[in-house]
């Protein structure tokens, strides 16, 4: 499947051709007509762990308005628009967000350092929830979907494994 991406850096605009492809043997990705040696696995809602090239990133995702993605990396942030050429091209493009109520769990075992909205909080698609604490890194719990936060079952010092419920947005 054949992706059209343009970054939005400060540096200006820039389109790139991402294909992604399949097999019994895994997947393969091409940038720009060039093979890359890639693989990619969400650990959270709005959060991609990337291997490229040997070197791994963590990508957290922000939908926008009018379909654009806020991209972010450590200190890199870029915007993005994806042109899916199987999205049908009459509807109304908006950032895309679960519907229905959702879990949100912890994706690696740690200790809550933060807990930044409590249960009746009406939150957005993207909003911070926590913070959990790992290996020496936070890692900021995101909303999958704009709604009211339903049960906060984390609280601040408590420590968690991967999996564990921590709070319900309906």
């Amino acid at each position: 499947m054949k992706f059209e991406v343009e970054l939005t850096t400060p540096s200006g605009k820039k389109m790139h051709t991402v294909e992604l492809a399949r097999s019994e043997k895994g997947s393969s990705v091409s940038l720009d007509g060039h093979p890359v040696s890639a693989d990619v696995q969400q650990v959270a809602p709005y959060v991609l762990s990337v291997l490229l090239g040997g070197q791994s990133f963590e990508l957290h995702i922000t939908p926008v308005e009018n379909g654009t993605l806020k991209l972010q990396y450590g200190p890199h942030e870029f915007s993005a628009q994806v042109d899916d050429p199987r999205s049908w091209k009459g509807r109304k493009h908006s950032a895309i967000e679960i519907e229905g109520q959702q879990q949100i769990v912890a994706p690696m075992p740690g200790k809550v350092v933060r807990v930044l909205v409590k249960a009746g909080d009406v939150v957005e698609a993207g909003q911070g929830l926590l913070v959990i604490e790992a290996m020496k890194m936070q890692n900021e719990i995101r909303s999958p979907k704009g709604g009211k936060i339903e049960r906060m079952l984390a609280e601040e010092g408590q420590t968690v494994t991967a999996g564990k419920l921590l709070a319900v947005v309906g």
